[in-house]
């Protein structure tokens, strides 16, 4: 099977994900796509040098002409949008305009909420698009659906996640490994859980909890927009709980919390000195440059999700955690790989008939079984095991 596989956006998670296609797709060719004909060159040569072979190529288009995007789409089979969120919903319409499969790595629920009203055109054009893949939501959601069908009867999932530098360095003691503009977006406004079998919104920085994470001992978490997503309306009916939390080092909490306070994440101009200005714009300005990560920067993601209900006749508790630590082979973060291989597995399995047509979120879209076997295959460390719920919990 010959697959011609098209990356929009040719940054760090949009390689990775070019790479695990060319390893584990069946990739005959790559195309990397970047408005910068720098960053494509670039990423297409690193993807040839460490497969061994020139299967990537790159390309400079700006995907906000429609005429260069569909003729771009029109000769591929498949794409991963690796582009900010604003953009993928465009995207989506384009591909099915191309009929050509597609997963995004997301980032906004009214974005994806829009792209899912197109599930009877994508299923008419007989290809599989999968929004808001990544790592939280994502990788995050795909191990709470495998977790899920463990058991007999799910009641509640609790679903922690975060990516971490393996080093911090004050003040800040976090690096970012994707567009600020994600970390912004999953501090600004509410999350969505499931309560008592409720929709309910929660602001976020709520609920502060300290967590033991082996290895990096106790961590704080709390409450961030976006990392349920689809998972909401797929589960309402059948679960008690369903919520997520994000993980970070101590002290983190209360600095972006006074950020946020302060208004720094606002969309709505200000005026100041007689020009509007636009604080969220402003704050990723002063601080991007300080938390950007380094040429040797070192991370770890870390994901634990915990399901309860019966098992067996029994109240018992499903424990599923992925650690996952950057990659001195390959030289990607593990954000890198945990948020770009999610991508592409699911376009895998979209190539591969695996995926069920229209447009679906990703608790929809593939068998969980089938996916974290894939997961499992690409070497990241799943463990997992059966604990008794205890009747005061």
């Amino acid at each position: 099977m010959s697959i011609h596989y098209t990356i929009i956006g040719a940054g760090r998670q949009g390689t990775s994900s070019a790479y695990d296609l060319a390893i584990h797709g069946k990739a005959s060719r790559i195309t990397m796509v970047d408005v910068d004909k720098k960053a494509a060159t670039s990423a297409a040569k690193r993807i040839n040098q460490l497969v061994g072979q020139k299967i990537a190529e790159s390309l400079q288009v700006d995907i906000r002409n429609q005429k260069a995007l569909q003729n771009l789409l029109e000769k591929t089979d498949a794409f991963i949008s690796a582009v900010p969120y604003y953009f993928n919903l465009e995207l989506t319409k384009a591909a099915i305009k191309t009929k050509t499969h597609l997963t995004d790595m997301g980032g906004n629920e009214k974005v994806v909420a829009e792209q899912l009203q197109f599930n009877e055109e994508a299923l008419k054009a007989g290809i599989s698009v999968i929004p808001d893949c990544g790592m939280g939501p994502g990788m995050t959601g795909s191990l709470a659906a495998y977790g899920i069908n463990q058991m007999d009867e799910a009641q509640d999932v609790f679903i922690w996640d975060g990516g971490l530098p393996l080093n911090p360095q004050p003040p800040w003691n976090f690096q970012l490994t994707f567009h600020v503009n994600g970390l912004t977006n999953e501090y600004f406004g509410e999350a969505t859980f499931l309560r008592e079998g409720r929709v309910i919104k929660l602001p976020t920085f709520t609920e502060y909890e300290l967590v033991d994470f082996p290895p990096l001992g106790q961590l704080e978490a709390f409450v961030t927009s976006g990392g349920t997503s689809t998972a909401i309306k797929a589960y309402q009916d059948k679960l008690r709980t369903y919520q997520n939390k994000t993980l970070r080092y101590p002290g983190h909490f209360e600095q972006f919390l006074g950020f946020k306070t302060l208004g720094l994440y606002e969309l709505e101009p200000v005026s100041l000195q007689g020009r509007d200005i636009v604080p969220r714009n402003f704050f990723h300005a002063l601080l991007e440059p300080k938390i950007k990560a380094s040429p040797d920067y070192r991370d770890i993601c870390l994901i634990r999700v915990i399901v309860q209900g019966i098992k067996d006749g029994k109240r018992q508790k499903f424990l599923a955690e992925i650690v996952d630590k950057y990659d001195e082979k390959t030289g990607f973060t593990s954000m890198e790989r945990v948020t770009g291989w999610h991508a592409s597995i699911m376009l895998e399995m979209a190539v591969q008939g695996r995926a069920a047509k229209g447009v679906h979120g990703l608790e929809k879209a593939v068998d969980p079984e089938e996916f974290m076997a894939k997961v499992k295959k690409r070497g990241f460390k799943l463990t997992e095991r059966f604990l008794p719920w205890l009747d005061n919990e």
